[in-house]
């Protein structure tokens, strides 16, 4: 059965952005400093470019990935990828009114109005028989409080960022246990951990 994962890269003081936004050039040197590229569907969003035992992980995940779960305000700041999200699926936006300019959903963007729940069925009907990709931040932090996360992957980075956002939000089911990890691998200025959810599913 398809899975719903979260994930994130994450500093060594448990931060997915620094304050303001800031950090993400530090926490995403690890997506440039390999020799296997890996696409992007977006025309904005350059292709990156792994360690072999990232590239390794990440490679089939991301191909085993059929929708993504992301809230409005992530839509926003990137300005909807220029149109298709680097992962080339499709993406559900989480969010209390739909873009004017996107009256209709296509084959790049769903809008969901009624809450995370729907957002997650209406993920694996265009997922298929894959995995469900959810954003860190409100909407993991949803998932998981609903009970619909399935896995939780950390990319574990040498940088200290001194606050920002985390990768649950602010977290009101506390606490919460998680089985692992089940994956660890060592990339080049990263460790990939993977995670299960505790009773999940």
């Amino acid at each position: 059965m398809s899975k719903v994962t979260t994930g994130a890269t994450m500093s060594l003081d448990g931060y997915i952005s620094g304050p303001g936004e800031s950090g993400f050039d530090l926490l995403f040197q690890w997506y440039g400093n390999g020799d296997v590229e890996i696409p992007s569907a977006s025309p904005d969003v350059p292709p990156i470019r792994l360690s072999a035992a990232s590239a390794g992980l990440i490679k089939p995940e991301w191909e085993n990935t059929g929708a993504l779960i992301v809230g409005r305000y992530l839509y926003d700041m990137t300005h909807a990828w220029g149109g298709r999200h680097p992962m080339d699926v499709p993406t559900v936006v989480v969010t209390h009114r739909r873009p004017d300019d996107r009256p209709e959903d296509d084959e790049n963007f769903v809008f969901v109005t009624d809450g995370i729940e729907a957002a997650v069925a209406k993920a694996r009907e265009l997922a298929g028989d894959r995995n469900v990709g959810v954003n860190g931040g409100q909407m993991a932090r949803q998932c998981l409080e609903a009970g619909l996360l399935d896995e939780v992957g950390i990319e574990l980075v040498p940088v200290l960022l001194g606050g920002g956002k985390t990768l649950f939000g602010e977290l009101g089911a506390t606490p919460v246990q998680f089985e692992g990890p089940v994956t660890v691998v060592e990339g080049n200025g990263v460790t990939h951990l993977r995670y299960r959810v505790r009773n999940a599913g």
